[in-house]
Formats: structure tokens, sequence, C-alpha cells
């Protein structure tokens, strides 16, 4: 006999009430706690599969049937930390459009897999002609558009495939719980019930799942917790280039990102980063410079656009574009206070080119020099670049990995690199030469000495 119940439960982090409040205490969110009426119609004698889990010593407790899968994308292999892990639940996040379902599909008809690809969004038919535009050579894949829960445990119960996809999650709903598609309950029963499905049969299930406008993941905060794996495709639409950054990785690190580019034809890995984001220019123009950054374990180049100019209005605009506003702030108040420029009264602009957004403060030097080139109309030399963080006191710290920048500088053929006088140095090398400084005052000195 179904049971019914009313409950109110937080859409940001599933928490749970007797009755409504205008806060939950939880997360500390407002207005996110809504009231549902949960129908509950589950059959106790209902096997979703069958469960052959026993008791075992983990000395007795055998690996080697649990090898990673390998996927031909070695950008997705190196993010997974080596691949696919039979059993693991992959949650895959980003914003409407920026090509989720196309990278999933690619894996499902190039991996050479038994792969059960389940659609609650698009039909066979457009499945096929994006699969079609992607690639010819279309391995063993099969397509379901269903929506009901039970209908596809079924399916996987027939074909018994070697992956699973689920695109997307917000689509999917159970008849154990009578309320709406994509409601908070809905989520998280049909993601615990593929949770169960996982661990029970070995099979890797990929699961999308759609972004608020905030940028969180829709639904429960607590789906995050429950999968293995949470992975950001991020992007810019009006730029090809999208990232894969893992946020949460059971098997691996989280310190790994995958750098692909979209075109017509779906999304080609992009071995050489850092010459995506940086344009190869043949006048030198004031505003420009390049820093290094670290995203994951790799080093890419970057380029840094500032643009200073007289305050139209009363109070004068600072704007960002990919590198944090508040961060420029301070390192504004550094220049008028420690160098003496009167950046107060302008109009500041930062753009780092190519729409990635970087939170690394060792572009701090980079972007204080586009903003003082700009500001005194002196271009810096291309063959130039810098990597440090700037204190307060308008001193240059320390920056991590810095062996492996001045390496990524040197690969691209770049002819003087500008660091913290106290960065520790492993690198002999005499293709590039490398500037220590421990003050902005002597780098300003050093990049604007011959043009003064």
């Amino acid at each position: 006999m179904a049971t019914i119940k009313k409950i109110f439960s937080c859409n940001n982090c599933g928490a749970r009430y007797p009755k409504w409040m205008g806060q939950c205490v939880h997360c500390g969110e407002w207005n996110t706690i809504e009231e549902e009426i949960v129908k509950s119609k589950k059959n106790p004698e209902q096997k979703i599969l069958e469960n052959n889990s026993k008791v075992q010593e983990i000395k007795d407790i055998s690996t080697q049937k649990n090898e990673r899968i390998k996927i031909y994308d070695n950008e997705l292999n190196r993010v997974l930390g080596g691949g696919l892990v039979p059993g693991s639940l992959i949650l895959i996040s980003g914003e409407p459009g920026i090509g989720k379902s196309t990278l999933v599909l690619q894996i499902s008809i190039s991996i050479n897999k038994k792969v059960l690809y389940v659609s609650g969004e698009e039909s066979q038919q457009q499945i096929k002609i994006r699969a079609d535009r992607i690639s010819n050579d279309q391995t063993e894949c099969y397509i379901l558009t269903e929506t009901n829960l039970e209908l596809i445990l079924k399916s996987i119960e027939n074909i018994l495939p070697e992956i699973i996809v689920i695109d997307s999650i917000q689509t999917i709903q159970t008849d154990n719980i009578d309320n709406s598609q994509g409601s908070t309950p809905q989520i998280k029963e049909c993601t615990s019930t593929l949770i169960k499905v996982a661990k029970q049969t070995g099979i890797p299930i990929i699961i999308i799942g759609h972004i608020t406008k905030d940028g969180n993941i829709a639904g429960p905060k607590v789906l995050e917790h429950m999968v293995d794996v949470v992975l950001n495709f991020e992007g810019d639409k009006n730029h090809q280039y999208r990232i894969l950054r893992s946020k949460k990785n059971r098997f691996g690190s989280t310190s790994e990102i995958g750098i692909y580019e979209m075109f017509d034809k779906g999304l080609q890995i992009v071995k050489n980063p850092s010459e995506l984001f940086t344009s190869n220019r043949d006048e030198a123009l004031s505003g420009n410079s390049i820093g290094i950054t670290i995203d994951g374990n790799r080093s890419i180049m970057v380029e840094i656009q500032a643009l200073v100019s007289s305050a139209v209005y009363g109070t004068p605009q600072r704007i960002s574009n990919g590198f944090n506003s508040k961060r420029l702030n301070m390192l504004l108040a550094i220049l008028e206070k420690k160098l003496g420029f009167k950046i107060g009264v302008k109009d500041v602009f930062i753009n780092i080119t190519g729409g990635i957004k970087i939170e690394d403060p060792a572009l701090d030097l980079a972007v204080v020099s586009s903003i003082l080139s700009s500001n005194t109309n002196l271009s810096i030399d291309s063959k130039v670049c810098f990597c440090a963080e700037i204190g307060l006191s308008g001193e240059l710290r320390n920056v991590s990995n810095i062996n492996l920048r001045i390496s990524e500088a040197e690969r691209l053929g770049y002819e003087k690199i500008i660091i913290s006088k106290g960065s520790k140095l492993n690198y002999n090398n005499s293709k590039i030469q490398i500037l220590k400084f421990s003050k902005l005052n002597d780098v300003v000195k050093e990049v604007f000495r011959e043009q003064d």
C-alpha cells in the first residue's frame, strides 16, 4: 500500500524539515525550502539486479578484475586518473550547449565497448544525426530514449552493457516516488538506484547533470557526495575552447584538467594550450603582457590585456574578464600606494584572452605590467614573460611549481622570464634568461627602462 507524507526540503543541499523555514540551517541559503508531497510506492519484494556482494577479508579481495577501462581520449583519461574505474558513478556537469552530450557521445561511439546510451532529452534520430557528424566509425553503441528508471533497468538486464550513459539525471524519474520529474526526491532516489546498479554489477555509469544560473549542479547538494567523480565541463560559448575540470575524484587527483576545442565535427584535443591562449603579435602593443599559470598539473602561457583610460563618469570603472575583480582592486591599491601611479581616478579594464578564467596569484605581476604598459603607453617586449605574486607591501612572492613554469616559457621560445628573488630553482638552462627581483619597483625599472 502506498504511503503519503508531506515534507519540506532544501533545493540546494537536500536537507529535510518537518515545517517550512525561511532559511536552511545546513547551507544558509534563503527561500530554498519548498513543500513536497512524497508518495512512496516501494515494493519490498522488488529487486533491482541480483546482489552478489558478500563479506570478505581485505587481504582476500582481488583488484585484478577492476582494471581501468581506457578511453580513446587522453584528456579524459588524464582527468579520471587513468581511465574509467569499474563500478564507478561519474557526474559531468556544465552549462546548456557547452558540449556535455557531444563529449559523452564521442566516448560512446569510439570506445569499442558495449555502451548503453540512455537519453531523456533527444530522440534516437537526433542522436544519430550528431553521431554521423562526429564520426563514421561507430562501434557497439545502443541508444535508448526513455525517462522511466524501471524500464531503463530492464534494458540494462537485457543488454548487459559494459558502460552506461545517462543524459541527463534531471530527466529520469522512478515509480517508487510520486514526485515531479527533476524534483529533489526524484534525483536522489534515481541516483541512489544507479549507484546500487554500478556497485553490484561493476558497470561504470556516466551521468550528465544540469547546472543552475549560479553555476552549481541542479538538484540537492548531496548528489555530489553520492557519486564517485564530479567533472565540470566549462568554457565560453563565444570561444572554441572547453575545459574539463575535476572537482571530486575518489580514484585519482583533482588537480588535472582536460582542454578541448569545439568544432563542427565534435570536440578535439588541444595538444598545446599555451598557443591557444596567446597570440603571435607582429607589432608591439601597449597594454599586453604574457603570464604563466598552473591549471591542474599543466603550465599554460596566457596573454593579459589591459586598458587604462580617463574616467568618463564620476566613479572609475573596474571591469575584469577572466581575472578576480577583488584581486584587481588590491593590485591597483598597491600601484597607488607603493609606486605612486594615480590609477584611482582612471578606468581600468582587464581581459585574459581566450575567455579562460584563472584564479592563480602568479599572474599578479603580468596583470600589473599590462596596466602600467597601458597607462604609460609603452609596449612590453613580446619575448618577456612574468611569473610572480605581489604582496601588499609591493614585494614579489614565490609561486608554486616555478621550474615547470620556466620550462614551458623556454619551450615556447621566450627569452626572458621575471620571477621573485626568493624562488627556489632546480633549473639549469642557458636558453632563457631568468631575472629575479624582490620589489615591484625594480621590475618596473627593468621592463620600461629602455623606453623612458
